[in-house]
């Protein structure tokens, strides 16, 4: 079965910016340019550039013409990424950006709520049980680059400074937050899935509605395995995001 036009011409224009031939900021042909060099209708020109739009790779403004967008770079999340120092002015998120506290801002937004089903069971509790939700979108130098929601549970932070979204964000982040509440982190666990963003991400974000997110589920164990944090989910554009695992064997 044949491709599609807007399909081919997208793909050619697609490569032609992978490898550098339009850099960002370079202006595409206009539509009647693309019409001319690839013999098709002004409907399929447009709407091979629709799609080369909606995968953030390019961006249309008014008598600015369709120009290339700037990539922004891959950040690797190491293994170690929690293993903040003490009373630093860090966070894992700062350090995976590789920034300076004075380079990152927290958007927030705090609420109570009671865990469903699915939020339940990855608190290992009943459903019902009372939580702080807390909404963060995380910016790096001013560009929106991680969303979360985090969740506590309620009888642990209750009348606390981690109650109060005035304290973030909080260096060492959430393991120091509970340490300062006399909660000891024992073990941190992640689970990661792939797919499409929704309106949400989309625009919290800034991405194209064709750009992959990643998702991470991270939930703070301490003593007696018991779950006292769970992000669900932390989320990440995946095209410019490289999780890096360590294992060591032994022999």
């Amino acid at each position: 079965m044949a491709q599609p036009e807007y399909l081919r011409i997208a793909a050619d224009l697609r490569g032609r910016i992978v490898s550098g031939e339009y850099q960002p900021g370079d202006r595409l042909p206009t539509l009647p340019e693309l019409c001319e060099r690839y013999e098709v209708s002004e409907t399929t020109a447009r709407n091979a550039v629709a799609l080369l739009r909606t995968e953030g790779l390019v961006e249309t403004r008014a008598r600015a013409g369709t120009r290339v967008r700037e990539r922004p770079p891959v950040h690797r999340l190491p293994a170690d990424r929690y293993r903040t120092v003490p009373g630093a002015k860090q966070t894992a998120f700062t350090k995976d950006q590789g920034i300076a506290w004075s380079e990152y801002r927290l958007d927030k937004r705090f609420e109570r709520v009671e865990a469903d089903t699915e939020l339940a069971a990855l608190f290992e509790a009943e459903p019902g049980l009372e939580l702080l939700a807390r909404h963060f979108v995380f910016h790096d130098n001013g560009q929106p680059t991680q969303m979360s929601t985090s969740y506590v549970r309620w009888a642990d932070v209750a009348g606390t400074p981690v109650a109060d979204p005035i304290n973030e964000p909080w260096p060492g982040g959430t393991r120091a937050q509970m340490a300062s509440i006399g909660i000891a982190i024992k073990r941190i666990t992640e689970s990661f899935t792939v797919g499409m963003p929704t309106p949400a991400e989309v625009e919290a974000l800034s991405i194209g509605e064709g750009v992959p997110v990643l998702r991470l589920t991270r939930r703070h164990i301490a003593e007696n395995d018991r779950v006292v944090e769970v992000a669900h989910p932390i989320v990440r554009r995946g095209d410019t995001t490289v999780v890096d695992f360590v294992i060591d064997l032994e022999d």
